[in-house]
């Protein structure tokens, strides 16, 4: 019997591995998760797509990026963070009364592995409150911190009938292409597609490149008859 299994415990300690490898690749994934619906752009034929904002709002970014977007004439998505909103509630008001669109992007920011029903309850309830709170109307999407989910996340959104808003193109998220505005405009110039939904983080003095693009990735998709509208917007198209 000893024998059997220090034969057979290789083989199991293969299989364990193999399914905590696939069980991360699950995690990480952009369009797939094991409940509900997740959505990183969507099928269209339509030249049209989404410019959202993750984290903040922060009194250093909020009006610069509400420029930029007024200058554009573009409306674009927020996905905030609840103790940033807390804290900058008067920023998110202005998002809200500059007409743009509020997603959940946790409380905490941490990362939903491994975490329990409660806290992720805790964590997309207290923020949605928060946004409320704003005076925005609208549909809350979520989009998870890291765009890490795994079980307990996607089967509370799933059963609450939240939808989990991914991205398809994040120029500013590669070390080699953040530090430089011009990079950033032609990575996403080059990811783009009908549909695309875009992640850009600008809201911090460390993403002065990303703030720099803005207007930039605007001008770039306009020439190329692209036409921007909020995520719900997107998914109502797709819909």
């Amino acid at each position: 019997m000893r024998k059997k299994l220090l034969i057979a415990a290789p083989f199991v300690l293969l299989v364990l591995l193999a399914g905590a490898v696939a069980l991360w690749q699950v995690s990480n994934s952009r369009s797939f998760q094991f409940f509900g619906r997740i959505v990183p752009r969507v099928d269209t034929s339509e030249k049209v797509v989404a410019l959202t904002f993750d984290d903040g709002p922060t009194k250093s970014g909020t009006d610069e990026i509400l420029k930029a977007l007024d200058e554009m004439n573009v409306q674009a998505t927020f996905f905030v963070t609840g103790a940033e909103l807390e804290r900058n509630m008067d920023e998110g008001r202005k998002i809200v009364a500059a007409g743009h669109e509020l997603g959940n992007h946790s409380y905490s920011h941490a990362r939903m592995i491994l975490v329990s029903p409660s806290f992720v309850r805790q964590e997309i309830e207290k923020t949605d409150r928060l946004i409320r709170e704003t005076g925005y109307g609208g549909e809350i999407n979520f989009r998870p911190p890291f765009g890490k989910k795994l079980l307990a996340l996607p089967y509370y959104l799933s059963e609450t009938g939240r939808t989990t808003v991914t991205w398809d193109v994040e120029p500013d998220s590669k070390p080699e292409i953040a530090g430089d505005s011009g990079r950033i405009i032609e990575e996403t110039r080059a990811g783009v597609r009908p549909g695309s939904i875009i992640l850009l983080h600008a809201m911090y003095p460390s993403r002065r490149q990303s703030l720099k693009a803005v207007r930039g990735i605007i001008e770039s998709l306009r020439r190329e008859d692209y036409r921007f509208v909020t995520v719900s917007e997107l998914l109502a198209a797709a819909n």
